[in-house]
């Protein structure tokens, strides 16, 4: 049910590509809840995707955008700004790509221009739409913007390979220019570090099926769907959680802490 609780707000939406990605579902349940925005994908993502459905479900304009380019960037916040009609309440970061675990090149023989990539696609990335959105002073005080990551960042998981490494500087960024903007403008900066979900990115990790099951038996509550994950977004939007900023935010059914749970334990 909704409650208006995004009323009157604006934003940008970035990664939706189809029905099974966590942003898609954030810009459905924005809607829900009264939102303006704009989504934003780059233009081979948009040509793979099916953001027009969404687009025209949502009545969101698009706005294509290269994440690792500065000209679009500026381009993209400053036509949401005048799309929307005003300053923006909440960003969404929902990117994430490594050529080396597409092309399945083991951790120990990377390919460094492909590492490279990782980083600026996954990471420096959300650096560059705040960078863009303070100098253009796009964002209203007490605005939110989010970025979704993975407990990868902390611990080892042999598959995920060097997205650990970019998501691990995506939540040092997420630190480190959330002081500076919290200071400026009091606008706020947080990841969210989501259960292992069934999107079209994550579906490209090597045993990915079987690690779904494992974290679900790890987790009391179970894995956190992108339904659900969506609902925390739209919370993190709100005006009821304007003192959050600077955190990682665990938003996996109790995994991150759980050592062991009955469910592993037991025995065929």
């Amino acid at each position: 049910m909704a409650n208006d609780i995004l009323k009157g707000k604006r934003g940008i939406i970035f990664g939706a590509l189809d029905e099974h990605s966590i942003a898609w579902k954030v810009a459905e349940k924005a809607a829900e809840e009264g939102a303006i925005f704009t989504l934003t994908n780059a233009p081979i993502a948009m040509r793979m995707g099916k953001i027009n459905d969404l687009a025209a479900k949502c009545n969101a304009e698009i706005i294509p955008a290269d994440a690792t380019s500065l000209a679009d960037l500026d381009n993209l916040v400053q036509g949401s700004m005048d799309k929307l009609g005003g300053k923006l309440d909440f960003v969404l970061h929902s990117i994430g790509m490594s050529p080396n675990v597409r092309k399945s090149k083991p951790y120990t023989d990377l390919n460094y221009d492909f590492f490279q990539k990782t980083v600026d696609v996954s990471a420096l990335s959300f650096h560059k739409v705040m960078q863009t959105t303070m100098k253009l002073d796009a964002m209203n005080e007490w605005s939110s913007i989010l970025a979704l990551t993975y407990i990868a960042a902390q611990r080892t998981f042999p598959d995920y390979s060097d997205m650990a490494e970019a998501k691990s500087m995506l939540e040092s960024i997420a630190r480190s220019f959330g002081y500076h903007y919290g200071t400026a403008k009091n606008v706020r900066v947080n990841t969210i570090s989501q259960s292992p979900t069934r999107t079209t990115a994550g579906s490209g990790v090597k045993g990915f099926d079987d690690f779904i099951d494992f974290a679900d038996k790890m987790s009391p509550l179970g894995n956190a769907t992108a339904e659900d994950c969506a609902n925390y977004c739209i919370s993190m939007f709100s005006d009821y959680t304007r003192m959050v900023t600077m955190q990682n935010l665990m938003h996996d059914g109790g995994f991150s802490s759980t050592g062991i749970t009955a469910k592993m334990l037991e025995k065929d």
